[in-house]
């Protein structure tokens, strides 16, 4: 029974549609014909894109890899772009009119720090000017926070090597110092040498005079002369040896550290080794693709145009048979 009544309603429903089918084909064609001609004389326009890169910096993780460090947020860049901020500042410099500007869509791509901006235009090279004089303006405020980053890593650079021509100038004072504290050495032993071989010499005099028996007084006061002369000499001798001593270790000292002073100095050029590779793995922004034009045109799409005005046309009008013949039936 249920079947038989949809049936009939299906067959009333087809009889409506069958009785008032002019008035759904000849406005639903009409209007695709009108679809089609508006759409075949619109303009046709380009889609023209580019990437950019905002500046960054490498920094190398724990692992050994490089992570790539933006200054600025690519989702930042894009709202700003999104929203319009730069329109009237290009429509300044390129002596356009804002309210015919186009309009500017950026993107973040995917799990880069890339942006593309895009829009569509039907003059192809002023849409190209657009876009480069976007990424201009774009890199102008990026670039001031890489800028500001180089300059800081160049100041450590210039304080470095201010360090390292400090720690050379002492290092050559320490050994213009030890040169000083060689010669004195040198001439100590050369001293204590000369100090030895006149204790040795009064030594065996002394020897000689002793063998004698019978000394006369003057033999005993010369005798009394060697002994104080050697003993005089001997105590020199130990002070010079404590002198020498003294310059010994007066010279380790400097040594050591002239040492640890040029250890200094090799480690400031690893420092400063390290700051200029930091500084070369800062970029800058990079336009890394150019406005490039679509192959074809991206509008008026006019076969969708058409399909889509005869499915909404035979929606409506459809839909409006229906209406009047409910009207029908109430009069």
């Amino acid at each position: 029974m249920n079947e038989h009544e949809d049936e009939v309603a299906l067959m009333d429903y087809l009889s409506i549609i069958w009785k008032r089918k002019w008035l759904i084909v000849i406005p639903t064609l009409f209007l695709v014909i009108a679809v089609g001609i508006i759409s075949f004389l619109l303009p046709p326009k380009w889609e023209i894109d580019a990437l950019i890169q905002p500046s960054k910096f490498l920094v190398q993780t724990e692992g050994g890899r490089f992570e790539e460090i933006v200054f600025v947020d690519p989702k930042q860049m894009v709202g700003q772009i999104n929203e319009a901020t730069y329109d009237n500042l290009i429509a300044t410099e390129l002596n356009l009119d804002v309210r015919e500007f186009p309009k500017l869509k950026a993107e973040n791509l995917r799990d880069t720090n890339l942006v593309r901006v895009s829009t569509k235009e039907k003059d192809a090279e002023k849409a190209k000017l657009i876009l480069h004089s976007l990424f201009n303006h774009l890199k102008r405020q990026l670039d001031k926070k890489a800028d500001i980053e180089i300059k800081g890593v160049d100041s450590d650079i210039k304080s470095k090597e201010i360090e390292k021509l400090r720690i050379e100038g002492e290092i050559k004072g320490n050994k213009n110092k030890l040169d000083i504290v060689k010669q004195r050495k040198k001439d100590i032993e050369r001293e204590t040498n000369d100090i030895r071989k006149r204790t040795e010499a009064l030594e065996k005099e002394q020897r000689l005079s002793l063998k004698k028996e019978n000394r006369s007084e003057s033999e005993s006061l010369a005798m009394l002369l060697y002994s104080n002369e050697i003993q005089q000499s001997l105590q020199y001798y130990s002070e010079l040896n404590e002198l020498l001593s003294s310059k010994k270790i007066e010279e380790e000292n400097i040594n050591l550290e002239i040492e640890n002073k040029e250890e200094r100095i090799n480690q400031i050029e690893n420092e400063i080794d390290n700051l200029n590779e930091k500084k070369g793995r800062i970029d800058y922004t990079q336009l890394i693709k150019e406005p490039t034009s679509s192959l074809y045109p991206v509008s008026p799409k006019k076969k969708l145009n058409v399909l889509i005005a005869g499915i909404l046309c035979l929606m409506v009008f459809t839909m409006l048979v229906f209406f009047l013949e409910y009207l029908e039936k109430q009069k």
